[in-house]
């Protein structure tokens, strides 16, 4: 090469199925590919493409996602966390298989081969106007979890080590797609040597501009399709990246794709069709409230216990975003109240962490946080409802002074004793309440959702009459 050459990159990041936004992405996309030498662009997206907390991506079992894709012209996208962890392996080779855009991640394999999937592979070389660029993934390591779905996900800076060592003789630049967070991506720009250029995901960070981290440029578009990361790449006649620049543009006002519009109404009428399936009929309605005890989310508890085994259940409230009238349910209707791609668990956990929990769950700044990420779609925490304990409480008293007597079983709470207690992912997370989090021995129900186990529920006379019974007690209440 004789000449300097620039190339244009746009790149997207923790879309989570936001369709609206998406469209207007790819509207921006299909203007820039008008006035771009198609052998100057580059299109990527580094992970949580989808997400079904959205009526179109679950409806379709993630098949207007897979369109979208294709629709854009993406050359390479991520394997994300809500990609790798919604769906078993089997869904995803439905979903993903022989499709045009190729999945790009360098430490995820399957269990049972010991290799990745057919359709995804560990790093890829494009060419560009005569250069070479080597694309390499990886994604979060959430072992925990991924095990129990057959994936094995390998150390991320191993990996990625691995794959630079066989690219970087053949390539002239480097481009990692990483859904790992900032903070790690900033480890890794000072840490792996060959990476010239980080595009980020999974913290949901917005880099305006690309920080600079040494030799390696890192870039971020933020989350759900509010900004579009656009680059400029520019190489010396020697064939090496000599500067980056751009970054992130707000998309709000720009012009929608009619075509990807269309495309994506196309699905949500398939999507609703589908999800109009009756799975239950309600001969009374079932009330929730966020900030006391209500039936719905105590039915959801006593559920997420019997599936468990456990010797109580504790669920937050904010799962759900509203009640159930009395008469027919649809799959749509469970899905509108209950979007959270949140799984099962269960955990050993002392009796004092139990009542430090109890006691969280009647203050108003537990009830009405508000929560991000960690998997919840929710919008405030919620109290907790309870299965297979009462509390008396007295909201007289000071904060964590409240209860005054938990009974498990016919037998008053042992604080120096475990219990085993059914619950939900997130909690092990750190996040919400914060005596959950010293749970141990900790089990996840994969690849169940708690809306999975709410559906079944919906059925059970006997444990919808007896979600109406009071587990809290209280007094003096204001």
């Amino acid at each position: 090469m004789t000449r300097n050459v620039t190339l244009t990159l746009l790149h997207t990041n923790d879309l989570h199925s936001h369709f609206e936004e998406t469209s207007r992405i790819a509207g921006y996309i299909e203007e820039v590919r008008r006035y771009t030498d198609p052998d100057a662009l580059i299109v990527l997206d580094s992970g949580d493409f989808l997400d079904r907390a959205r009526m179109e991506t679950e409806g379709t079992t993630a098949s207007v996602n897979r369109a979208v894709m294709e629709r854009i012209g993406y050359d390479a996208v991520m394997l994300g966390n809500n990609e790798g962890l919604s769906y078993t392996p089997d869904e995803l080779e439905r979903i993903f298989g022989g499709m045009s855009v190729p999945f790009v991640c360098a430490n995820m394999t399957l269990i049972a081969t010991g290799s990745p999937p057919a359709w995804m592979i560990p790093s890829l070389m494009l060419e560009r106007s005569g250069l070479r660029i080597g694309l390499i993934g990886v994604t979060v390591p959430f072992n925990e979890y991924y095990e129990l779905l057959g994936w094995e996900a390998g150390e991320p800076t191993a990996a990625l080590r691995a794959e630079v060592a066989k690219l970087r003789p053949e390539a002239d630049v480097i481009i990692l797609l990483s859904h790992l967070g900032l903070r790690s991506d900033e480890r890794i720009a000072a840490a792996v040597p060959g990476v010239d250029l980080i595009l980020g995901g999974h913290t949901h960070h917005l880099l305006e501009v690309p920080l600079i981290e040494g030799d390696t440029a890192i870039c971020a578009a933020g989350k759900f399709g509010a900004y579009i990361g656009h680059l400029q790449l520019e190489f010396g006649a020697d064939r090496k990246l000599v500067k980056v620049s751009g970054g992130s543009i707000s998309t709000v006002d720009m012009a929608p794709s009619e075509g990807v519009q269309r495309l994506i109404s196309t699905y949500r009428e398939q999507a609703k069709l589908r999800m109009g399936r009756k799975i239950a009929n309600l001969g009374e309605p079932l009330e929730w409230r966020h900030d006391r005890e209500s039936p719905l989310p105590t039915l959801l508890s006593a559920a997420i216990r019997a599936m468990t085994g456990a010797d109580i259940a504790l669920v937050n409230a904010g799962q759900l975003l509203e009640g159930l009238p009395a008469g027919d349910v649809t799959e749509e209707t469970i899905h509108a109240i209950c979007p959270s791609p949140i799984n099962p668990c269960m955990m050993r956990l002392p009796g004092s962490f139990i009542l430090k929990t109890l006691e969280e769950s009647l203050l108003p700044e537990f009830q009405d946080l508000e929560i991000r990420g960690f998997g919840f779609r929710g919008k405030v925490l919620g109290t907790l409802c309870l299965d297979g304990l009462e509390v008396a409480a007295d909201m007289s008293r000071p904060p964590y002074q409240r209860v005054k007597e938990v009974a498990i079983g016919g037998a008053i709470l042992d604080v120096h004793r475990e219990y085993t207690v059914g619950t939900l992912d997130m909690f092990t997370f750190g996040v919400g309440y914060i005596g959950l989090k010293e749970g141990r021995e900790i089990r996840y129900y994969l690849p169940e959702f708690i809306r999975d186990v709410l559906t079944r529920s919906l059925n059970d006379d006997g444990m919808i009459a007896r979600s109406k019974e009071p587990r809290w007690r209280y007094s003096d209440a204001p």
